[in-house]
């Protein structure tokens, strides 16, 4: 779905929230594969249940990558994807859990030398089943402007 929103249009404290997605073990031998990263707390079942947390955890970069997907339901010709600042895996992820995501519009600044764009950042927090968040960061969009700066 397309839906353009120019800069001027974009609201602080504006939210919203995906649906659910399970991670499961065709997921984490998947990216375990795309990556290179085999290492035992993903991949080894008899060794994690002797660590810790008792059983494998999904790849960080693999419930970033889930769940930044699972925020791209439209499309915004307007705007564009900056990267990600204070990426932080706060807690694990196991087969089974379910994530969702909850974006919030934090900031809108003016563009250091483009007069036609701005930034807006956005607060991305993931959250598991129980409410336990397990990843946060911002996103940053660099967004058209619907009238330039003079």
């Amino acid at each position: 779905m397309i839906h353009e929103q120019f800069f001027e249009d974009y609201e602080i404290g504006a939210s919203r929230r995906s649906f659910g997605r399970t991670i499961t073990e065709a997921d984490i031998v998947m990216h375990a594969g795309q990556t290179g990263d085999f290492f035992p707390h993903h991949m080894d079942k008899e060794w994690c249940a002797t660590q810790d947390f008792g059983q494998r955890i999904a790849h960080g970069t693999l419930v970033f990558s889930v769940g930044i997907g699972m925020t791209a339901s439209t499309i915004n010709p307007r705007s564009m994807s900056y990267g990600y600042d204070r990426l932080r895996f706060v807690r694990p992820v196991f087969i089974g859990d379910t994530i969702t995501v909850k974006t919030t519009i934090t900031e809108k600044r003016d563009h250091p030398k483009r007069k036609t764009h701005g930034y807006v950042h956005e607060a991305v927090e993931m959250t598991k089943q129980d409410g336990t968040v397990v990843l946060v960061c911002d996103h940053l969009y660099l967004v058209e402007r619907r009238e330039p700066l003079p």
